[in-house]
């Protein structure tokens, strides 16, 4: 930029204005929409109130009664559908234990299974596979019906009174008798009904080691399953 003198005066701006109009760029398009908007903002203001009548026409308030009785109705529904959940456990509960429906039984020729109320069928296979260490065992072979099931009796409410868990009822295969083995097949009936099924987690044919399908492993439980332990599963 040259510097001129003029009346001996020092001017170095003085051809700066001319330089900047000359380089000086286009109005930016962006403000001056922007303008406009605001303009037509100013021009037409929007008023809330308006549009909210505007989006309710046609739209009916509830009645704060009609409001009561459908959350009163709603409160009715959630506790009947609570006692009937709870009358269905109940009447399961009574028939797995009076008549022992509930368990869950996988019976062949020679392999036999069963989990009681609330039990993950899973558990069979680990006591199948010998994960429970078994604690004691009773053998029933060549007892009658009558000397079998007394000792039975007797062995489980011993179990149950020193804490055993994991325990082992050796009953034979009884291949010899003319239709199902006589002692296996009460066995397995002793554990699923009357007092006892209560007091059974689960139930399965031993390893060929301890007897296979003539001796079957009983998993027991540490308190009965009554109405207060049914809550808690």
């Amino acid at each position: 930029m040259k510097q001129t003198k003029s009346s001996g005066i020092f001017r170095p701006f003085e051809g700066l204005r001319i330089l900047l109009k000359d380089r000086s760029l286009p109005p930016n398009p962006i403000t001056r929409d922007s303008s406009r908007i605001k303009q037509k903002a100013e021009a037409d203001p929007v008023d809330d109130k308006e549009l909210f009548k505007k989006a309710m026409v046609g739209v009916k308030p509830i009645s704060k009664d009609k409001y009561r009785k459908k959350i009163a109705a709603s409160g009715r529904q959630l506790v009947h559908n609570k006692q009937k959940v709870e009358c269905d456990t109940l009447i399961r509960l009574h028939n797995l234990i009076e008549h022992g429906e509930g368990f869950v039984v996988a019976d062949t020729s020679e392999y036999a299974e069963g989990v009681g109320y609330a039990v993950n069928p899973a558990v069979t296979k680990y006591l199948h596979r010998g994960e429970f260490s078994i604690q004691a065992y009773v053998d029933l072979h060549g007892l009658s019906v009558q000397a079998a099931e007394e000792v039975f009796n007797r062995f489980l409410k011993e179990m149950l009174m020193s804490g055993k868990r994991a325990v082992s009822i050796i009953h034979g295969r009884g291949l010899s008798s003319p239709d199902k083995p006589v002692l296996k097949t009460k066995v397995h009936k002793w554990l699923t009904t009357g007092p006892w099924c209560k007091w059974v987690l689960a139930f399965s044919s031993a390893r060929p080691c301890d007897g296979g399908a003539g001796a079957t492993y009983v998993l027991l439980r540490q308190r009965p399953l009554t109405k207060r332990l049914r809550k808690r599963l």
